[in-house]
């Protein structure tokens, strides 16, 4: 990928079309981990031409926005893990299971009931749609094997960390398929390496390396606090984040716009490139240009300006699109300014 100086991306996710997703529905639990078909406004007959449509819209704003790298905005999905964790073998969706969220509250998951592996290619034909979209590079997002372990219900293997290096091999799978089909960058969300982070450090990155081994090109690793418009707190700091120095991956995924991060943990990655958030996502109100610079300004003294890329904090789907719409071009901006003041 030609990049310039403090390119722009999304994290993931984009905030969907009303007519397509139920936002009432959406805002009112957290993000489903078995399926979730009632949250569609869309009939099943209508559907797919339906999802197809909300990417091109997705893409449409990120382009006139001026974002530097396209994801297809996750609009085909009910929630960032679901999609993949629910076309496994060894996984009842039927006779789903129970586990506790990050917030401590128990809601439906997964049932593990046999040896988990991919059936086929779950994202290939969307990765190959988002491709004729656009000529930008393209990022596509795949939910992580430690982050899925944690959102199951393990009634077959002897440890989570077993189940967890079977998902790895999964997502491997799934990864290699991808870029195949025409992705510049893949990325694994891993939330719960910041909410379980005991576990993370017994297993995590072990199982994070083995779904990223032989990547064929530059991968990303999402972590965070939890969609903030549904987990309102912050801590003053990750729990779990200069471990993933030893990880694999190029880039690494961070918030620091809402939570006030203080940026000298980044002194522990040397490395990787860090995607670095800088949009605030539990507020509506839009961000100026001169706000986000100071962000990113912020984090300057701790890593090189080579190594950054302007991002929101995590995913937009929970914003108004027009809410995010301006956002994204406000930081585009922001990113044109520091290109001016640091090239």
């Amino acid at each position: 990928m030609t990049l310039p100086l403090f390119p722009t991306s999304l994290v993931g996710s984009y905030s969907q079309p009303d007519w397509l997703i139920d936002k009432a529905k959406l805002k009112g639990r957290f993000p489903p981990r078995t399926r979730a078909q009632e949250l569609w406004r869309v009939a099943p007959e209508f559907l797919a031409e339906a999802k197809q449509d909300a990417v091109r819209l997705a893409v449409e704003d990120q382009v006139n926005a001026g974002l530097d790298i396209i994801t297809d905005g996750e609009a085909c999905r009910e929630s960032y893990s679901n999609h993949f964790a629910t076309a496994l073998n060894g996984v009842d969706i039927d006779n789903p299971g129970q586990a506790l969220d990050r917030s401590g509250e128990p809601v439906p998951v997964p049932r593990i009931t046999g040896a988990i592996s991919r059936k086929h290619p779950v994202s290939v034909e969307e990765v190959k749609y988002l491709r004729t979209l656009t000529d930008r590079p393209i990022k596509f997002t795949v939910p992580g094997p430690f982050t899925m372990s944690q959102q199951a219900q393990n009634d077959w293997y002897d440890s989570p960390a077993a189940a967890a290096m079977d998902y790895a091999a999964a997502v491997r799978e799934e990864i290699a398929d991808l870029f195949a089909a025409g992705a510049d960058v893949i990325q694994l969300d891993e939330p719960y390496m910041q909410a379980r982070p005991e576990a993370a450090e017994e297993y995590g990155v072990t199982a994070l390396n083995a779904a990223l081994e032989g990547a064929a090109g530059p991968t990303c690793v999402h972590i965070c606090f939890g969609y903030a418009m549904l987990i309102h707190e912050r801590p003053q700091g990750y729990s779990f984040l200069p471990q993933l120095a030893d990880a694999c991956c190029q880039q690494i995924s961070i918030e620091t716009a809402q939570s006030s991060l203080d940026c000298s943990v980044l002194t522990s990655l040397p490395a990787q490139t860090i995607l670095l958030g800088v949009i605030d996502l539990s507020t509506t109100e839009v961000e100026t240009p001169e706000t986000i610079v100071a962000r990113v300004e912020r984090a300057l003294p701790y890593i090189d300006k080579e190594r950054v890329v302007l991002a929101p904090d995590c995913g937009m789907k929970y914003l108004p699109r027009d809410v995010s719409l301006a956002k994204l071009e406000s930081m585009v901006e922001a990113a044109r300014r520091l290109r001016s003041q640091y090239s």
